[in-house]
């Protein structure tokens, strides 16, 4: 409706240009499921004290703030790390509560000290008041007194405990003795001076308090190890209105890659064995779950211990034929961040899901390349070795099922040697960069386009959408996304009388019909040599 100008004089008014270009999502947001050390409401969500809705973190210094570091038992925390060793940028992290202690993973830390002259006797246990921080505790023990002097035996003098928390000294508790009959007078001094632990001396029968001493020495204080007894697969899924889960990811629609690298967690029996009946059904959850979401792909792991056949077969059992998940094979090995000093061999190494590495991968392919540039050929950081080496003759058998190999070459680097997709009866979903660039060019047209609900149906808005949606897609034909020699080869966009009759219009539905030619990858590379005689062979 035009203004009405009563004085004379300039009048400036601003008009809409009627552009309203598409920008492009982001996809390199991933979600990771499982267990955590501890939560930390002060850095976390002060209005969710169990900390089991979906927070973003976008660095592991992050993540160690609000989640604590590694936990025996939890794969979470190794996926997460993995995941910003190789180009992720952010994350959702899915805390399921009820791994380990009363509170649901959060029990405090704990450390026991040895005494003095026997290593295999215990003397003090000393725990965290509270779950958060990394506490360090040294004992100091008195100076060696002068010959003849009194309280020359064994735990004579005054011991000095000097807690540390972060690697900074916050507190410094002297003048304890061990010595005397009673136990509860060390136990008293300390608990009542210090506000961050609390010790208790083991008892060792027949032996006195100065036989008791600990050993001089720092010593770290370690979370008790994750147990997933109550925990099933149903914690897991969680709930949307709960925000719980994966199925808690309503309230992050920009998450792309969703993994559960703790399932191995849950699935593991008591025996060391694990459910694989329990492990094929959370993964048919999870795909149904990002096959509905239509926006999201699951990255999915195979279970530990599997050879190639094995894995073959749980392909063959895993019996789903969907674009929207990527299987890969085998686990990686990684050093082991809890291995404490004269560790064995077998304690310096800890074998993990490889999930979490992956979707790194794609994070920093999509940044590097683009979302339409296969994940693969990639190198994968953090990791020592593979659980096992797969030949080229077991990846023969393995690429076409769809099960994406990572594989050692030497001086080359471990890389990602597949980029398939679950889909088996429509190779146009075979890659997982196509259902991915789909996924892109979807949701960035849904969102670019909300302008244009409720506008008038017609001839005008009709050439607008079609303008938005043409530049987008020109711009991606650009960077190599579309294949094509022209844009007309690599893209169409219909908008006109003919997809939007007037039976159509009547309805109030605008229907634009787009088409785009993705890249796909050269994953068969075929080089045809044969003798030539040359320029110089003689001719009749």
């Amino acid at each position: 409706m035009a203004a009405s100008y009563g004085a004379p004089g300039v009048y400036i008014e601003e008009q809409p240009s009627g552009s309203m270009p598409i920008e492009g999502v982001g996809t390199a947001v991933a979600a990771f499921v499982g267990f955590t050390e501890r939560y930390d409401t002060e850095q976390g969500d002060p209005t969710d004290p169990a900390g089991v809705k979906p927070q973003l973190v976008t660095s592991w210094p992050q993540y160690e703030r609000v989640y604590g570091g590694f936990v025996r038992g939890a794969m979470l925390p190794h996926a997460v790390r993995g995941f910003f060793e190789n180009g992720g940028s952010a994350a959702y992290i899915c805390r399921v509560p009820g791994a380990s202690g009363e509170d649901g993973g959060g029990a405090a830390p704990t450390v026991t000290l040895a005494v003095a002259d026997q290593p295999e006797l215990p003397s003090l246990r000393v725990s965290a008041l509270n779950p958060g921080g990394r506490l360090e505790v040294e004992v100091v023990p008195p100076p060696p007194p002068a010959e003849g002097a009194e309280g020359s035996e064994s735990g004579g003098g005054e011991y000095t405990l000097r807690v540390y928390e972060d690697g900074t000294l916050r507190e410094e508790l002297g003048g304890l003795q061990f010595s005397g009959r009673s136990a509860r007078s060390v136990e008293r001094a300390v608990n009542e001076r210090s506000r961050l632990l609390r010790i208790e001396l083991q008892p060792l029968q027949g032996a006195s308090l100065a036989e008791r001493a600990p050993a001089p020495g720092r010593y770290e204080l370690q979370a008790p190890p994750v147990s997933a007894k109550a925990v099933t697969p149903a914690d897991l899924v969680g709930s949307e209105s709960e925000r719980t889960g994966y199925q808690g990811l309503a309230i992050a629609e920009n998450v792309t890659m969703v993994a559960i690298p703790d399932l191995v967690t849950v699935a593991t029996r008591r025996d060391g064995t694990v459910d694989e009946e329990m492990f094929l059904a959370a993964q048919q959850q999870l795909l149904d779950y990002c096959e509905a979401s239509h926006t999201k792909m699951a990255i999915l792991d195979t279970p530990p211990g599997l050879n190639a056949t094995r894995a073959l077969e749980w392909r063959a059992r895993l019996a789903r034929d969907s674009a929207f998940a990527a299987l890969y094979y085998p686990n990686v090995v990684i050093s082991n961040p809890l291995a404490r000093p004269g560790a064995t061999n077998g304690e310096l190494y800890l074998t993990v899901p490889p999930s979490g590495h992956v979707a790194g991968v794609w994070a920093r392919t999509d940044g590097a390349r683009g979302v339409w540039k296969a994940p693969a050929n990639e190198a994968l950081r953090g990791a020592v070795r593979l659980e096992t080496d797969v030949t080229s003759g077991e990846q023969d058998l393995l690429n076409p099922e769809g099960v994406n190999c990572i594989r050692s070459f030497g001086s080359y680097g471990t890389k990602i040697w597949g980029a398939r997709t679950l889909a088996k009866t429509d190779p146009s979903w075979r890659y997982i960069n196509v259902r991915r660039l789909f996924n892109y060019v979807e949701e960035s047209i849904r969102r670019g386009t909300q302008w244009a609900v409720f506008e008038p149906n017609d001839f005008d808005l009709w050439q607008r959408v079609k303008r938005n949606i043409t530049s987008f897609l020109r711009g991606l034909w650009s960077q190599g996304a579309l294949v094509g020699a022209t844009p007309e080869q690599a893209f169409y966009v219909l908008c006109d009388e003919s997809n939007n009759p007037a039976s159509s219009v009547d309805e109030g539905k605008l229907i634009v019909e787009v088409g785009i030619a993705p890249s796909k990858p050269a994953e068969f590379v075929i080089f045809r040599i044969s003798q030539w005689q040359g320029g110089g062979a003689a001719t009749e």
